[in-house]
């Protein structure tokens, strides 16, 4: 069975993130790793490969600076790894990289497409259901466990819900999006590391992957940021005081009220 993952690179998640005077993200000075939920997806689709047999391949979109998230992937377990970079490529939304990853996928013979329910930098949950739709696959999101019926051609998955989890049976082809329990990723060790840099990586462009520029620049983009700002400081808390309980109630509730505004 050969699995698919599709993976993006972020700034660490351990690093702390500052916006530049236009209100962008600056990656200046920033480390730059493999996003957790992508790095969930490629731990499992690993460890179904060690179960089943077959092949794990990455594929991501962007420059060179993401080269280093997919060979961590390659050091992780996967067979191979294809990077779609075009300077057309410079800030497109999840609908304009959905059809770009759809195309790329084009070229692999998959029978399952994994990929994280959200990315740690952005967290809009759009590509991966987009991918879905357009490959006119079924699509499990926010899932936690995941198991295969090779023989049956079908995957169950344990999916996140409001109030609890849902049990879902799909035919395979299928997408899946993992979150965050689907699978601890193993820490690669020197000599997964160093056997990383022999396994073969593919750079396509647009035109590689038969897409044409207009179809991924010139359309209106779905979604637009328009800036993003730094969370403001945590204010400290403020002790309430009374001779007793009914008076610090009393003063607690007139504070919710007149400044909190919340009663």
């Amino acid at each position: 069975m050969n699995v698919a993952v599709c993976i993006k690179q972020t700034v660490d998640t351990e690093a702390e993130v500052r916006v530049d005077s236009e209100g962008r993200v600056s990656t200046e000075g920033q480390t730059l790793v493999i996003d957790p939920y992508s790095e969930f997806a490629v731990e499992r689709a690993v460890q179904l490969k060690e179960e089943h047999g077959g092949e794990v391949f990455v594929v991501c979109v962007g420059g060179d600076e993401s080269m280093p998230a997919v060979r961590h992937a390659l050091s992780m377990g996967a067979d191979a790894g294809y990077l779609i970079d075009d300077p057309a490529l410079c800030d497109i939304d999840g609908a304009a990289k959905a059809r770009v990853l759809s195309a790329a996928l084009d070229r692999l013979s998959v029978d399952l497409v994994l990929g994280g329910c959200k990315s740690a930098d952005t967290s809009s949950a759009q590509t991966m259901p987009r991918v879905a739709e357009l490959r006119g696959l079924p699509c499990v999101q926010v899932v936690t466990e995941l198991t295969v019926d090779v023989a049956g051609a079908t995957v169950r998955a344990t999916r996140e819900i409001d109030d609890g989890v849902a049990l879902v049976d799909v035919a395979l082809p299928a997408v899946v999006t993992a979150q965050q329990g689907l699978a601890e990723p193993r820490y690669p060790n020197v000599r997964s590391i160093m056997q990383s840099k022999k396994k073969p990586v593919t750079v396509w462009t647009l035109a590689d992957i038969s897409v044409d520029q207009a179809e991924v620049v010139e359309a209106e983009p779905r979604t637009r940021v328009l800036r993003y700002r730094e969370k403001p400081a945590r204010q400290g808390g403020r002790v309430v005081e009374g001779e007793t309980t009914a008076e610090v109630v009393r003063a607690t509730m007139d504070l919710l009220a007149s400044e909190a505004k919340v009663l």
